[in-house]
């Protein structure tokens, strides 16, 4: 028995070793982490402060990157990121104080300047709180500069990263995909747009040109329009344009209740008769018809009249676009318009002939106001007509807040229209 009781307190100190030997590992990493954040504040000051007075240039390194490179194994993203943080917490001196004592870490701290100002810093910091990076970064997505916590995040402001390795022949071929899909689009697209359409052609463009190119499966709210577009097993939500796009050639499912006896009887049904489909297809050479566009794969059938204000599914009211083209119409980026004989007219947000001398600022502008007044419940179209009546009396230089307020009080028939 004695044997037997000495044994047992051997393994009863061991089992007191081994607790005090978890909480010293949890209370020395806890102080690494707490040392790291204060470093990580010191070390995006002193890599700002080395750009501002060009160290690197004084060292005889070409770029900023390859010096920082050098010193920590940073890439040039990375950088760019550090960089970018030590600027914003310059302007805000509690999130500042915040990464010194330890009390939240360098990547969340990353995330909150993306939308945080000085005014608002407390209460993202105070959200933030016990959050996981994850969860920080999903409540930022979507929010601009200024928004927030308690604001509407909006969707097209969320981005997503696809992040794959791959070997050298895949990367090689990916590469000649994507300088294909731009070659076929006939202008710039940027990376966003290309991978689009370069997922869409995977995804197998309709061999029977009068069905519908919309074969993905998205889910609409009856009340409030939203959008939910279902990506290998989870929904994702999309901007509101994506849904509008969709509205215009698509086919449709309808309610499929959990239970129902006859679900897998229900059937889609096409939204443009496909005679008409194909007329419309035949007419335009089987292309998109933006100038200069030279896409002629898994296109879209688009209502210049849109269908939510009585347009309907007749030639003279359908063309084909490109899903690029096709998205950027109802982002409010370019305008598709019938002008009398002289057919179709194109053109950009700030009013200018689609490929011309664009105002990339006053475009900015215009289209972003399109997208403020259809998130507001205003038909597409009579914001495109608003926009174009206001324009002449607030200026090419307008700010977005002018524009809107202008367009307000058009759309609601407040005041009459005055130079700002």
């Amino acid at each position: 028995m004695a044997n037997a009781d000495a044994g047992w307190k051997d393994r009863e100190i061991g089992s007191q070793d081994q607790t005090l030997d978890w909480r010293r590992a949890h209370d020395e990493l806890l102080r690494i982490a707490e040392e790291r954040a204060g470093l990580d504040l010191d070390e995006g000051r002193w890599l700002l402060a080395a750009l501002r007075l060009g160290t690197h240039v004084r060292l005889g390194y070409g770029q900023f990157s390859e010096y920082a490179e050098r010193l920590f194994g940073y890439g040039p993203r990375l950088t760019q990121e550090k960089l970018r943080v030590a600027e914003a917490l310059e302007e805000l001196p509690e999130m500042a104080e915040a990464l010194r004592a330890g009390q939240t870490c360098w990547s969340a701290v990353r995330e909150l300047t993306r939308v945080a100002t000085p005014a608002t810093e407390r209460k993202w910091l105070d959200v933030a709180r016990g959050r996981t990076v994850r969860e920080i970064e999903r409540l930022v997505s979507g929010r601009r500069p200024g928004d927030r916590p308690s604001d509407p995040g909006d969707p097209r402001l969320k981005r997503h990263v696809l992040r794959l390795e791959v070997s050298g022949e895949t990367l090689a071929c990916f590469r000649e995909a994507m300088a294909k899909i731009r070659r076929d689009a006939g202008e710039p697209l940027d990376d966003d747009a290309a991978v689009l359409l370069l997922a869409r052609h995977v995804l197998g463009g309709p061999v029977d040109e009068r069905r519908a190119s919309y074969q993905i499966a998205l889910t609409v709210c009856e009340q409030c329009g939203s959008g939910r577009q279902h990506g290998s097993g989870e929904l994702v939500e999309v901007a509101p344009e994506v849904v509008e796009t969709a509205e215009c050639d698509a086919q449709r499912i309808g309610n499929v209740h959990v239970g129902r006896k006859d679900a897998a009887a229900v059937r889609a049904t096409q939204d443009v008769p496909p005679a008409v489909r194909r007329a419309v297809l035949h007419r335009e050479g089987g292309r998109c018809v933006f100038p200069g566009c030279r896409s002629a794969r898994f296109l879209d059938v688009h209502h210049i009249d849109a269908r939510a204000e009585g347009g309907r599914h007749e030639l003279d009211n359908l063309i084909t676009t490109c899903g690029a083209h096709h998205r950027a119409i109802h982002r409010g980026d370019v305008v598709v318009e019938r002008s009398g004989s002289a057919g179709l007219r194109f053109r950009h947000a700030d009013g200018t002939a689609y490929g011309g001398a664009v105002s990339p600022a006053a475009a900015d502008v215009r289209a972003k106001a399109f997208r403020a007044l259809t998130g507001m419940g205003f038909r597409e179209g009579e914001v495109r007509r608003v926009l174009e009546q206001v324009a002449p009396h607030v200026g090419v230089n307008a700010s977005l807040e002018a524009l809107i307020r202008h367009g307000l009080l058009a759309l609601t028939g407040g005041i009459e229209l005055s130079a700002s």
